[in-house]
């Protein structure tokens, strides 16, 4: 039997997707007790088919048959772990986009206030930064429909389209006694995974929001921009920003560790069969030149960041500072089930850090924790439960930890793990660090084969 199927690794709150595509043979071989088991799973299929017929028969209304089938397909997946699921057709679409990271658009930041969709920044060098939309700018009408009424993602569906295709934006701003109506032609857009600027006059600091196929080339480009900006001789290293990334694609994930390594294992999968073990290893060609590097982690780091995080970790190049991370530690396949049909998005495999940890429902352990100072009015809320307390989630050995800071302070000046990390970076002491040092060995703990608009 053939399959066709699509390898990515999820994040712990949203799907992914990855365009690498694996054909497996499988032969059947089926002893007395495999047919007596076949035997059992047909008669419960049996009854299945007699729980739906009588549903559609007797049910109050008469229930529609897709939506009886999607949701007995749904809820045996979620069954299975907190990460299996069903998506629809428009869900699968909507995966697809997200993990491109490209759409045709307009480039604008957007929200919802008081029923009316509200710009939050244009987008450089899109149609909405050409066509002089600005932040605060009220957005009242698309294509003369009013918006009031629709959800955010309503809006922004109708706001997305085909490159080349117009749309008309009807705005009020602030300061103007008229509204403004503005014609856009769509264009590719592409979401900013990552973003950069100078910190201290000597550090680059490079947040990464999310695991798309742009996430790599983004951070080639901005160690490229901050190295020249600085200067590589005043270049004191870079802090890597993973706090409250929620992971993405395990190929992105491997290629922005290779960009910091030489050589060594980055991450292995183990499924359920042993020849599904595979190995991921770096390259030589560290983007950095060998500068000091700071990963700042927290409790809503998952998947592919604890991927990244583990890395640098276990190879000694990277100083991992923050709260203990979200512990996802399972791979997702995506399984498209046919034209409009949507796709499963299924658990397949388990991922290993360098050293041959698993760090399912345990998460990352800082080299040096830092608990930032939380409003009151937000205490209740700034802890992330991890992976650990989600029910129905991959068991691991040992004691499990559940429960991790996740509170970013908005204003950096008062963001404790960011000065910490600029401190190490300047090479002040710190009574906490008994960390290695950032860049000074590049050899994993452990290198031995294991059987993520």
């Amino acid at each position: 039997m053939m399959r066709k199927t699509s390898v990515i690794l999820l994040s712990a709150a949203t799907g992914a997707a990855l365009t690498l595509f694996v054909t497996q043979p499988r032969a059947v071989f089926m002893g007395s007790s495999a047919r007596a088991a076949t035997a059992d799973t047909y008669r419960q299929l049996n009854l299945f088919g007699d729980v739906f017929e009588r549903v559609r028969s007797d049910y109050v209304e008469k229930p529609d048959d897709t939506k009886l089938i999607e949701s007995a397909i749904s809820g045996m997946l979620t069954g299975l772990d907190p990460h299996s699921s069903y998506m629809d057709a428009k869900s699968f679409r909507d995966m697809q986009v997200q993990t491109r990271g490209e759409f045709g658009g307009l480039g604008i930041e957007v929200t919802m206030e008081d029923g009316l969709i509200k710009v939050v920044s244009p987008i450089d060098d899109t149609p909405a930064s050409r066509a002089g939309i600005m932040a605060n700018d009220i957005i009242t009408n698309l294509d003369d429909e009013a918006v009031q009424g629709l959800t955010l993602n309503q809006a922004v569906e109708k706001m997305r389209g085909p490159v080349n295709t117009k749309i008309k934006l009807k705005i009020i701003r602030k300061g103007q006694d008229n509204p403004l109506d503005v014609t856009l032609v769509r264009d590719n857009i592409r979401v900013r995974s990552v973003r950069a600027r100078v910190e201290q006059d000597d550090i680059g600091y490079i947040r990464i929001t999310t695991f798309n196929e742009q996430t790599t080339e983004g951070l080639k480009r901005e160690i490229g921009n901050l190295t020249n900006q600085i200067g590589g001789d005043k270049l004191k290293g870079f802090i890597i920003d993973l706090r409250n990334n929620p992971g993405g694609l395990l190929e992105e994930a491997v290629t922005v560790s290779d960009s910091f390594l030489e050589k060594g294992e980055i991450v292995s999968t183990r499924g359920r069969n042993a020849e599904e073990t595979q190995r991921r290893t770096a390259h030589a060609g560290d983007l950095t030149k060998g500068k000091p590097v700071i990963v700042l982690v927290n409790g809503g780091s998952a998947s592919a960041s604890e991927i990244v995080a583990g890395a640098l970790q276990d190879h000694k190049r990277a100083t991992i500072v923050g709260t203990r991370s979200f512990g996802k530690g399972s791979v997702q396949t995506i399984i498209p089930l046919g034209s409009g049909n949507g796709a499963l998005r299924l658990t397949t495999a388990r991922y290993y850090t360098p050293s041959g940890k698993s760090i399912q429902a345990k998460g990352i352990v800082p080299d040096i924790e830092v608990l930032q100072d939380v409003p009151d009015e937000l205490k209740s809320r700034t802890d992330t439960k991890g992976e650990a307390s989600l029910r129905g989630h991959l068991k691991n050995d040992g004691d499990e930890k559940t429960g991790s800071q996740s509170y970013v302070p908005p204003d950096a000046k008062d963001d404790k793990a960011l000065k910490l990390a600029g401190d190490l970076l300047h090479g002040i002491k710190n009574s906490a660090s008994a960390a290695p040092t950032p860049g000074g060995d590049n050899k994993a703990t452990a290198d031995r084969p294991k059987a993520a608009n």
